[in-house]
């Protein structure tokens, strides 16, 4: 696996015939770039005879809408803190930080973060259809930098369900 955030990691990958993925779950924006540059230049080798693209999402699943973005609001924060230099632990969630955002903070988030979803079973489900629909993507690296680790276990967990109710192997 080659594992990128630029079309030059797309390169290699297709140079070499190797998969490819993308870190799009904290840098996508040439996420639709790579995929292309790396699937009009791969060249089969012994290891892969097409080409296997893999992309990063972040996924915070929930109950509830309120509950989801209650979560995912510890990485808006952490994204925010790092690229204001202030990086640090993974903060705690708090209550209505998306009405907080200033217009900067919210354009650093809707760059560095569109690749997530955020939500119930059926927006989860939905929203990760809509990806692999978008980018093509073979497979799905999915991350949840959940500050409470059994919201997160839950998070996988309602993820795993909502991709078995699509019939998808999680």
């Amino acid at each position: 696996w080659i594992l990128g955030s630029s079309t030059f990691g797309a390169q290699l990958a297709a140079y070499l015939g190797l998969p490819y993925a993308f870190a799009s779950h904290f840098a996508p924006a040439q996420m639709m770039d790579a995929i292309a540059v790396y699937r009009d230049r791969f060249r089969p080798s012994e290891r892969l005879a097409a080409p296997h693209v893999m992309i990063g999402v972040n996924v915070f699943a929930a109950e509830t809408e309120a509950e989801a973005r209650f979560l995912y609001s510890s990485l808006q924060q952490a994204f925010v803190n790092l690229r204001r230099g202030r990086p640090g632990k993974l903060p705690a969630p708090v209550e209505g930080f998306e009405a907080q955002l200033d217009r900067h903070a919210r354009a650093i988030l809707d760059n560095a973060l569109s690749c997530s979803v955020v939500g119930t079973r059926e927006t989860v489900q939905q929203g990760i259809a809509d990806l692999v629909a978008r980018t093509g993507a073979d497979e799905l690296m999915v991350t949840a930098q959940i500050h409470d680790h059994g919201a997160r276990l839950r998070s996988f967990a309602i993820l795993a369900e909502a991709q078995a109710m699509a019939g998808v192997n999680a």
